[in-house]
């Protein structure tokens, strides 16, 4: 029998108060190693109240926290020596270079840290900007540049609050290799808090959402998409018959009227079966088919179901 890895993070009933507000609520969760843990929530959710707790920014109210096998904020010292962090938006010296700012963090750090400089600017996509005085920076390359910052402790965890803010369309795509790469090869854990839940459920392996200070629901992304509504949408000549006709079959589980020839069928697997048997059923009655596609429920939808309707431009930190 193989000995599970302790986990690079585990929270036990966080809770963080700001007098009688409750920014973080009794929450609980172990977070494996070499895993991409997608945090998730509304605007108020206390997403960045934890994650200043998890990096000794701000001591919780009560529980504990364990990073790296080590209490924070006891042993943040140890606990946080390889570990990275971008908290909100990066701030650097606007009238230092790119390498310039690096240079100063690695001073800091001593050790190896200079010698990572360079291939932590070609990592991130900024080789060809390091030596542009970060003034001259978008807020894209100014988030590539806090990615570059964490990697010179070569860390073993990364913690990153809203990491992709200001990238185009290929900025994020090469961003989603980026953290990909991390995971995947070099065996890195990444923690990201984000409010644009598509772009996570491509980067994440695990999701939680969090509302209102409480963790609500934790797996990952197969996992909680699965869980979420799946069915199969009809397009018929006669919606009265083809809604009496489905509502019979018995693995049926609901059926919606979505206008005079469209339903949404709720099935108990919304597999080729379940489609070849409501097709033959319908056709058997005398009903049109016109059309039939499976849905499945998307992780945005699944979090708006969860959270009671925030929109994707209101999930904020």
């Amino acid at each position: 029998m193989s000995v599970q890895p302790e986990p690079i993070i585990r929270l036990e009933g966080v809770t963080k108060r700001f007098g009688s507000k409750v920014a973080v609520s009794d929450v609980t969760i172990d977070v494996p190693r070499g895993r991409c843990l997608g945090w998730l929530g509304p605007n108020g959710s206390g997403k960045t109240t934890l994650i200043r707790c998890m990096l000794g920014l701000a001591r919780p109210s009560s529980g504990t926290i364990e990073v790296r096998g080590h209490r924070i904020p006891g042993e943040a010292d140890v606990a946080l020596r390889r570990v990275g962090g971008i908290v909100e938006e990066p701030r650097f010296y606007p009238y230092l270079s790119g390498r310039g700012n690096l240079e100063v963090w690695a001073g800091f750090l001593r050790g190896d840290a200079r010698s990572r400089i360079d291939p932590a600017l070609a990592r991130v996509g900024l080789a060809a900007n390091a030596d542009r005085k970060v003034k001259a920076y978008s807020m894209g390359m100014r988030q590539r540049l806090g990615v570059a910052r964490t990697l010179l402790s070569d860390p073993e965890l990364l913690i990153l609050d809203e990491p992709s803010n200001g990238l185009d369309p290929s900025g994020m795509a090469s961003f989603r290799e980026m953290i990909r790469s991390f995971v995947e090869e070099d065996g890195r854990t990444v923690f990201i808090s984000s409010h644009l839940l598509d772009e996570v459920e491509k980067i994440a392996d695990d999701i939680a959402i969090v509302h209102e200070g409480k963790l609500v629901l934790h797996g990952s992304v197969a996992e909680l998409v699965a869980d979420g509504r799946q069915g199969i949408r009809l397009r018929v000549d006669d919606g009265d018959r083809a809604e009496g006709v489905v509502g019979g079959l018995p693995f049926v589980t609901g059926v919606e009227r979505r206008g005079a020839g469209e339903l949404a069928v709720a099935v108990e697997r919304p597999d080729d079966a379940a489609s070849i048997a409501l097709t033959r059923a319908l056709v058997e009655a005398g009903v049109g088919v016109a059309e039939l596609t499976r849905e499945r429920e998307t992780l945005e939808e699944r979090f708006l179901q969860i959270t009671g309707g925030a929109t994707a431009d209101e999930v904020r930190p």
